[in-house]
């Protein structure tokens, strides 16, 4: 007699659909505005609003997938890739899925609110993006560029958390360009294996409507201008020589996922985009917080 194979609980499932562990995306580079805001601003961390800022930062992005997730489940099942998503397969329901969002954006409040009024009143301006983005494959050939706009507010809040105004935030805006624009030039490369489907069922993209090469190219063009605001925000904050190394280390990142991907071999996307970027975000920080603490005196 074989039995079947135990359901994942529900909170385990619930993890699974919002594919948490893609935060190490953005949440470095949050961490990376939090801590340069700080040294600039006494040159102290202050645990409680890095806490605060973690908090907000899961809250949004718990948020962002799971109402990617609800308003994309219909696509997802007609998508032989995604057809066994959670919301799909029943694993989790509509009534979890919904109420895990619902939570996640009480979160992300409750953490704006906790940090400063400011942070507060332009909250619900951050979620704007998140939830149009998954309206965007349907009206527009650019949707990896609404997703960019959405990135791009964690850097620029992670700073506000810490200063409570907008004067002398220019690091913040150019390192969130940047993180914006990184991952806008990786959903590129993500959404070129899809193109045929998204063709057949009606689902905008640029790869959909231009080709694989083009979107590949643009994606290259992104990242070449990626790389530019990563050093342009360098020398604005003055970050020395780990920094640099971090720089370099990114720039092969780039290099590789740009080299394995082609128009015509498309089976390394996954290589490209959790292995490659995960390491942008993670090596980019740990080169910045070893400069931020050795060379520029940041005190725990």
């Amino acid at each position: 007699m074989t039995l079947a194979p135990e359901q994942p609980g529900r909170v385990k499932a619930f993890l699974r659909l919002v594919a948490v562990e893609h935060s190490v995306f953005a949440l470095p580079f949050a961490y990376l505005a939090t801590l340069t805001a700080m040294l600039r601003d006494g040159g102290t961390v202050r645990w409680g609003v890095l806490l605060l800022v973690t908090v907000a930062m899961v809250g949004g992005r718990t948020f962002a997938m799971a109402a990617n997730r609800i308003l994309d489940r219909k696509i997802d099942a007609l998508n032989p890739r995604t057809r066994n998503r959670e919301l799909v397969t029943g694993a989790v329901s509509l009534r979890t899925a919904w109420t895990g969002a619902a939570v996640s954006l009480a979160v992300l409040f409750a953490a704006a609110a906790a940090l400063n009024p400011l942070c507060l009143v332009l909250s619900p301006l951050a979620v704007i993006p998140l939830v149009v983005y998954p309206y965007a494959k349907r009206f527009t050939n650019f949707p990896h560029f609404v997703l960019a706009l959405a990135q791009a507010v964690a850097p620029v809040g992670a700073w506000l958390a810490v200063t409570g105004t907008f004067a002398g935030s220019g690091p913040a805006w150019v390192l969130a360009a940047a993180v914006g624009l990184w991952i806008g030039g990786f959903d590129l490369i993500y959404a070129c294996q899809d193109v045929d489907v998204d063709r057949e069922i009606g689902v905008h993209s640029t790869p959909a409507r231009y080709g694989v090469r083009a979107a590949l190219h643009l994606s290259t063009v992104t990242h070449v201008v990626t790389f530019a605001l990563f050093v342009w925000f360098g020398e604005l904050v003055g970050l020395g020589w780990p920094w640099w190394i971090g720089l370099v280390l990114t720039a092969a990142a780039f290099a590789y996922q740009h080299v394995v991907v082609t128009p015509r071999d498309l089976s390394r996307v996954n290589r490209a985009f959790f292995t490659a970027n995960g390491f942008v975000g993670i090596a980019l920080f740990l080169f910045a917080l070893l400069d931020l603490v050795l060379r520029l005196g940041l005190r725990a």
